[in-house]
């Protein structure tokens, strides 16, 4: 039931791209030299319909944020897992990834948080290219991935980073 394996190269090798980027240069922190990439970026707001019931919280159930020192995005944990942090080129923002979306699952699309209807629409979709400044953590993403594996999405995500099959288990 899973992904064809051509499918999955894509993802593999935007992982493979970042991690190989940043062997030597990691620190303890996850802090990586600079690493960029296009990415889809769409917007969203905590008083869309779809996002309603889970308030201005994020996966974690944080409050989401909105500011120039921490701008909470949301995206696919498998390709850009949680505390990732990066700016858009031509934005003086941090953006950390803080939260996820079923829509979001298998993409290389990341949503950015916007506390209003009015600047979520302003922003629509774009193409940007993204700087990476720290990976965010991948243990920790399927550690809360696994707890919620009963969803769809998150076991999607799930399978996506673990390469023996014991999500399986999950079904």
């Amino acid at each position: 039931m899973g992904k064809p394996l051509p499918a999955l190269i894509p993802i593999f090798l935007l992982i493979l791209s970042l991690s190989a980027a940043s062997e030597g240069t990691s620190s303890d922190t996850g802090a990586v030299e600079p690493v960029s990439v296009f990415v889809r970026t769409t917007a969203y707001t905590h008083t869309e319909a779809d996002h309603v019931k889970y308030g201005n919280k994020t996966a974690l159930g944080t409050v989401l944020r909105y500011t120039p020192e921490y701008h909470s995005a949301a995206a696919d944990w498998s390709r850009f897992p949680l505390g990732t942090k990066f700016r858009i080129k031509g934005y003086d923002r941090i953006f950390v990834v803080d939260d996820y979306g079923s829509a979001l699952v298998g993409t290389k699309t990341i949503d950015i948080y916007f506390p209003t209807v009015e600047r979520m629409e302003n922003w629509g979709a774009r193409l940007v290219e993204i700087q990476i400044l720290e990976m965010g953590s991948f243990h920790e993403s399927r550690k809360i991935l696994a707890a919620r594996a009963n969803h769809p999405y998150c076991l999607a995500m799930l399978a996506t980073m673990t390469a023996d099959g014991w999500h399986i288990s999950y079904r």
